[in-house]
């Protein structure tokens, strides 16, 4: 370890303020990313052409994919559909739901589809980490209900982001908002430290209670990411060993954004360049 690299005792690294430039840059591009593949998503386009022109826009900005490669898996994103909570494999086969058509074909949008994009990209060896919601065609009202409150729930985490707060605040803000909307926070996955590492300490939790778990520093670079479902929180993952779905095949939607703690609040680095982090363009 580098002996000038400061770390909390829960082996929390605290980056410098002129760290936060490079974490803007990665997490630019990654935003940039996810408004560009917008018109995209629509009923007939795949989830394998998504990919696709996600991984070319990842080479066009001379930048590197963070998830090819990573644990064996093959693509510069993870979609996910409907009840796929997190990991979705683009091109795959999409797991059917309570309500979905049996004719759907293979990895192809059909109107009403509700879906999460997940995309990190490394730039000058900073990574930058965001995931939103996109919406096929028309969707049902208690879709775009869950969509709505999942932004919100991660906008009151990240609004929970100050010195002196705790990670159980960020997840007692998300777990409040859910729960108040007879909605479930997934608990089998988490956000995560990064800057110039993918995943490090801590593990940010979408639920907690106020005043518990590590103190929130200057210079802390972690994700929130919560997940909600509109049934239970309970997720399984498929024979793939990466599809995390709702056991009881209810919707589930998941918002991130990658911050930075200041010394009096935070910095969103993943900031949507085109104002379409929430997907109410049509």
């Amino acid at each position: 370890m580098d002996d000038t690299m400061r770390v909390t005792k829960e082996g929390i690294r605290l980056y410098d303020p002129s760290d936060f430039a490079g974490m803007h840059a990665a997490g630019r591009l990654a935003a940039d990313i996810l408004d560009r593949i917008a018109p995209m998503v629509k009923p007939g386009v795949t989830t394998a052409e998504i990919d696709a022109a996600i991984e070319a826009m990842v080479d066009e900005a001379g930048a590197v994919s963070a998830t090819i490669g990573y644990k064996g898996y093959k693509h510069a994103s993870c979609i996910s559909l409907n009840h796929v909570v997190c990991h979705g494999i683009p091109g795959s086969k999409t797991p059917k739901g309570k309500n979905e058509k049996s004719s759907r074909k293979h990895d192809e949008l059909i109107d009403g589809d509700i879906l999460n994009v997940d995309v990190t990209v490394i730039v000058d060896g900073w990574y930058g980490d965001t995931s939103r919601m996109y919406k096929a065609g028309t969707i049902k009202p208690f879709a775009d209900r869950l969509i709505q409150v999942t932004h919100d729930a991660l906008m009151k985490g990240i609004e929970a982001v100050r010195p002196g707060n705790t990670f159980g605040d960020i997840g007692h803000a998300i777990q409040s908002h859910v729960e108040s909307h007879r909605m479930s926070v997934v608990r089998d996955f988490c956000g995560h430290g990064l800057g110039q590492v993918f995943h490090a300490p801590p593990n940010v939790l979408h639920y907690g209670r106020p005043g518990s778990g590590p103190v929130l520093e200057e210079g802390m670079f972690f994700t929130i990411e919560p997940m909600v479902n509109l049934g239970r929180p309970e997720t399984k993952i498929l024979s793939d060993d990466w599809t995390a779905i709702t056991r009881d095949k209810s919707l589930s939607a998941q918002f991130e954004h990658s911050v930075g703690v200041t010394a009096d609040g935070c910095e969103i680095f993943t900031l949507s360049p085109a104002g379409k982090f929430h997907p109410t363009w049509d």
